[in-house]
C-alpha cells in the first residue's frame, strides 16, 4: 500500500514538472518567437538600416552646377576642381595626433591650438578642416600623411564656381557660396535649375568604425545641373563696361554707374553693367580701393558692418534693384502720354519766361534760362521744365497717373533676375496735387527704377510695346537638349504706332539740333534724351544722377541704350554733357557690331556742326525746377 501510494506521488509529481516544464517552453519560446517577430518584421528595416550605418560610411560627391554662356557661346560660368579636407579624429593613431594636428595646422593654415582641440576629441567620427582647397595643398595633406603614418584625414574632391572672364558682367551673374548655393544675381534667380543631384559613394567599415582597407565601394553618379544660355552678346557688353569704366574714371562718379543695352522689340538685354563692379571669384574682397582703404582704418565692430554694406553694394545690380528719380529723360513719357491722348501736338506752343507759378510754387528751367514761346519739339530739344509743366497741365493728373500705369512703371518689369523692387515710388492721381503733377510731369518727384525706364523708352519708339525683360534665353539639359526657350511677352500698348512715329522724329531733333547732340554719331540716324536729376533724397543739395537714354536707328528701332552716371564730380553734372557721349560711343560700335550699316548723309552731317556749335555747354536738363 506504501509503495502504491508513493508511485502515485512520483507520477504526479513528474506531471507537475513536465507541465511546468512544458509551461516554461511555451512562454519561453513564445517571447523567443515573439521577440524576433518583432526584430525581423516589425522593425527589421530599422535594425538594417542601424547596421549599415555601423557596417558603411557613405561620401556625398558634389554634382556641378550648370554652366552660363553668352548668346554668342562665350562661357561665363563653370566648375573648378577644388577639395574638402576633413579628419575622423578615432583614426588618428594616439602617438600622431599632436604631429598631424602640427602638420595640418601648417599646410592649410589654420589655428593649430583649434585643430589639435579636434583631434584630441577621440570619439569624433568626422570634423572639418577646410574647404575648396586647391591641388597643391591637397596634394601636400596628401604627402604628408603618407610619409609619416597619419590615418583619418581625408581628402575629397569637390568642386567650385569658377567666372573664366572675372568682374565681366559681374551683377548680372552673381555668385555662390561655399556650398555652391547661388548668393545673388542669375545664380540665385535660376539656383534650382544650376544646381545638379548630387552622388554618393559607400564604403565598408570595421566594428571601431574605421574605414576597412580593400573595402567595396558602391557608386551613384552625380548628375551636372541645367545651363543657361544668355541673351546677353559679350562684344557688346564689352562695350558698354568699356565706356562705363572710362567715364566713371573721368568724371570721379561716386555712387557707380548703370548702362543696358537692350533689343527694343523683343525686351532682349544685350548688356547690362553696374561700374564700379568686382570679380565673383573672390566676391568678398572689397574692389574700390578708396572703399576698402575706409573699412581698413576701422576697428571692431564697426569695421564688420562697413565691410559688409561694402561688399553687399558692389553686390547690387543698381540697374534693376535701385530706384532714381530719372529727371529730363522722362519728358519722353510726358510727352508721349499727352500725344497718344490728343492734348497736344508736337507745334502745339507753350512759353517759358522766367519762372512758373504752379499753387504757389515757383519753378524755372535749368540755369534760369529762359527758352520763350516754342513749340513740343523745341521743348524737348531745350529741356524746357516749365514747358513740360505745362504739357502735364494739359494732360490732368488722371491721365498723366494712367500713362504712368500704362508704361510699366507702377510695378516691377517682371525681369528673370532677384532683387527688384515689387513697385516704384510715385503719386497716385487721388495723392497728386498741381505742384506734384508739376514736378513729375518732368522727371523729378517720382523714383522707378532704370530698368523701368529703358523698357519705357522703348515702348515709346518701338510703336507702343510695352516689353518684358529679359536675360535667360535658354535653359539646356546637361545632353544639349532645349528645357526652356524664351519668348518675348507683350505686357501692354500704351501708346498707338503714330504716337511712336511723332516721338521718334522729335527725338532725332533733340540729337541733330538739341541738348542730345553729344550723341550724334555720323551716318547712324539716333534719337535720344539727356537728363540731370538731383537726388531729392540726399544730403547733399548737389548731388545729381547725369543720364542719356537713346534709341538707334531711329527710322526704325533696333536697340536702344540708356547709361547714368550717379553722383559725377566733373566740370558739369548734365547729362548731356557727361553720358550722351558713352551713349555715342556703345550705340557706334553695337551698331556697327549687328551689320547695320551708315548712311553717308552730308547736309545731316553740317546740320549737327551748326547745332552742336550753337548749344551752351550747359544743356536745359532738369534739376528740381525750384
Amino acid at each position: 500500500m506504501r509503495r502504491m501510494i508513493r508511485a502515485n506521488v512520483e507520477r504526479s509529481f513528474r506531471v507537475r514538472v513536465r507541465l511546468l516544464a512544458g509551461c516554461m517552453a511555451v512562454v519561453c519560446f513564445g517571447t523567443l518567437t515573439a521577440q524576433l517577430f518583432r526584430l525581423q518584421l516589425l522593425e527589421g528595416e530599422w535594425y538594417a538600416r542601424k547596421a549599415a550605418g555601423q557596417q558603411l560610411r557613405d561620401t556625398v560627391v558634389p554634382a556641378d552646377r550648370g554652366e552660363i554662356y553668352s548668346a554668342n557661346g562665350v562661357l561665363l560660368a563653370t566648375n573648378a576642381s577644388c577639395w574638402t579636407i576633413r579628419a575622423s579624429p578615432r583614426e588618428i593613431p594616439d602617438d600622431k595626433v599632436a604631429l598631424a594636428a602640427a602638420g595640418m595646422a601648417d599646410i592649410l593654415q589654420l589655428d593649430h591650438a583649434e585643430v589639435l582641440e579636434k583631434f584630441s576629441q577621440r570619439s569624433s567620427n568626422d570634423c572639418l578642416l577646410k574647404y575648396r582647397v586647391d591641388k597643391t595643398a591637397a596634394d601636400a595633406v596628401r604627402d604628408f600623411c603618407e610619409q609619416n603614418g597619419v590615418t583619418g584625414i581625408l581628402i575629397n574632391q569637390d568642386s567650385k564656381r569658377y567666372y573664366p572672364q572675372g568682374a565681366f558682367l559681374a551683377s548680372v551673374l552673381g555668385f555662390t557660396n561655399v556650398d555652391n548655393v547661388g548668393v545673388s544675381g542669375l545664380e540665385l534667380q535660376y539656383n534650382s535649375r544650376l544646381t545638379g543631384s548630387a552622388g554618393l559613394v559607400m564604403t565598408a567599415a570595421n566594428a571601431w568604425g574605421y574605414t576597412m582597407q580593400h573595402s567595396y565601394a558602391a557608386i551613384e553618379t552625380p548628375v551636372q545641373g541645367d545651363s543657361l544660355v544668355l541673351t546677353i552678346d559679350t562684344n557688346i557688353q564689352h562695350y558698354l563696361e568699356n565706356a562705363l569704366a572710362y567715364a566713371v574714371a573721368e568724371h570721379n562718379v561716386a555712387q557707380r554707374a548703370v548702362g543696358i543695352v537692350m533689343e527694343v522689340n523683343t525686351g532682349r538685354v544685350l548688356a547690362m553693367a553696374t561700374t564700379q563692379a568686382y570679380d565673383p571669384n573672390q566676391p568678398r574682397v572689397i574692389y574700390d580701393e578708396t572703399v576698402r582703404a575706409a573699412v581698413e582704418a576701422l576697428n571692431g565692430e564697426e569695421k564688420a558692418a562697413a565691410r559688409t554694406l561694402a561688399q553687399q553694394t558692389q553686390w547690387r545690380n543698381k540697374a534693376v534693384s535701385d530706384l532714381y528719380e530719372p529727371g529730363s529723360v522722362f519728358k519722353l513719357i510726358t510727352a508721349a502720354a499727352a500725344l497718344d491722348a490728343g492734348v497736344v501736338t508736337p507745334n502745339s506752343t507753350f512759353l517759358c519766361t522766367d519762372s512758373i507759378n504752379v499753387a504757389g510754387t515757383r519753378f524755372h528751367c535749368a540755369n534760369h534760362r529762359r527758352h520763350g514761346v516754342q513749340t513740343l519739339t523745341q521743348c524737348l530739344m531745350n529741356s524746357c521744365n516749365q514747358g513740360f509743366i505745362q504739357v502735364g497741365a494739359r494732360l490732368g493728373k488722371q491721365k498723366f497717373y494712367d500713362y504712368f500705369k500704362a508704361f510699366g512703371l507702377c510695378e516691377a518689369t517682371g525681369i528673370d533676375l532677384p532683387a527688384e523692387p515689387k513697385k516704384s515710388e510715385h503719386y497716385t492721381a487721388e495723392r497728386m496735387g498741381p505742384v506734384e503733377l508739376a514736378s513729375c510731369s518732368f522727371g523729378q518727384s517720382s523714383k522707378i527704377s532704370y530698368l523701368q525706364m529703358l523698357s519705357a523708352v522703348c515702348a515709346v519708339v518701338n510703336g507702343g510695346k510695352l516689353m518684358q525683360p529679359y536675360v535667360v534665353q535658354q535653359v539646356v539639359s546637361p545632353e544639349g537638349r532645349v528645357l526652356q526657350q524664351t519668348q518675348p511677352v507683350l505686357k501692354g500698348n500704351p501708346i498707338c504706332e503714330q504716337t511712336s512715329l511723332a516721338m521718334r522724329q522729335m527725338m532725332e531733333q533733340v540729337v541733330l539740333k538739341g541738348g542730345g547732340h553729344n550723341a550724334y554719331v555720323a551716318g547712324f540716324r539716333i534719337g535720344g534724351k539727356s537728363g540731370t536729376s538731383q537726388k531729392l533724397d540726399s544730403e547733399d543739395e548737389n548731388a545729381r544722377i547725369a543720364s542719356f537714354v537713346a534709341a538707334a536707328p531711329i527710322d526704325d528701332p533696333q536697340v536702344a541704350v540708356l547709361v547714368c552716371l550717379d553722383e559725377p564730380h566733373s566740370w558739369t553734372t548734365a547729362g548731356g554733357s557727361l553720358s550722351a557721349p558713352v551713349c555715342a560711343e556703345v550705340l557706334e560700335h553695337t551698331l556697327t557690331y549687328l551689320g547695320i550699316a551708315r548712311q553717308a548723309n552730308a547736309e545731316e552731317n553740317e546740320q549737327h556742326a551748326l547745332a552742336a556749335a550753337a548749344v551752351p555747354v550747359q544743356d536745359g536738363d532738369s534739376d528740381n525746377g525750384l
